[in-house]
Parts: structure tokens; sequence; C-alpha cells
């Protein structure tokens, strides 16, 4: 593990959080942290409608994996008992993923 480099004026340490910290006990904690916070305001979307958007909203993409796989059963629930065989259907299940990604890349290449 990195230890945080220690935060000085020529180079001071920021944190940029989303609006689920957007408290008083989170904003005290990043400060007396020395963090810089950047933390996003509830609400602020709303007020923000009219500007455009230069990019599409991201997941993070282990959630996003996650939440595929999340959809096989077997890998939900783990039913196998050794570990090699889990990783088995873990590598199983990726693979079912990329093919259907890809099969449904071809189909829409093919509509144009």
């Amino acid at each position: 593990m990195i230890d945080r480099p220690q935060p000085t004026e020529d180079a001071p340490q920021h944190l940029c959080l989303d609006k689920a910290y957007d408290t008083p006990t989170c904003h005290r904690v990043a400060e007396e942290a020395d963090y810089i916070p950047h933390i996003r305001r509830i609400g602020e979307e709303k007020l923000d409608q009219n500007a455009q958007k230069t990019q599409p909203a991201r997941r993070w993409v282990v959630e996003r994996t996650l939440a595929w796989l999340s959809r096989c059963r077997g890998i939900l629930v783990r039913y196998e008992k050794k570990a090699n065989n889990y990783i088995v259907a873990l590598k199983l299940a990726c693979a079912l993923l990329w093919y259907r990604r890809l099969y449904r890349l071809e189909s829409a290449e093919g509509q144009f």
C-alpha cells in the first residue's frame, strides 16, 4: 500500500465526492484530513438542466460487471464447493456476456 503524500501549499490534496456525501459531517471530516473537498450539492443537477452534458453518465466498470454477473444464478448463489469450479463458472459467465454483446453489435450493424 502506498502512503498518502503530505499536502503542501504548492500541492494541496483534493477530494471529489458525489452528492451522497453532502453532509456537514463529511465536509468537516474532509477538511480535518487536510483535503480540499469537492462535493456536489444535493439538487445541483436540477439547476444544471440547461447545461449540455459533454460526457454521458457512467457507472464504475466493476459495479456494472457485477450487475451483469448477478443475472447468472449459479454465480449469484454459490452452489460449487470447490473454488476452481466457481472460478470456471465465473469465467464462463463472462464469456457468455461478451458473446451476447458481440452478437447484438453484429445484428445492429446488419440493420443499417
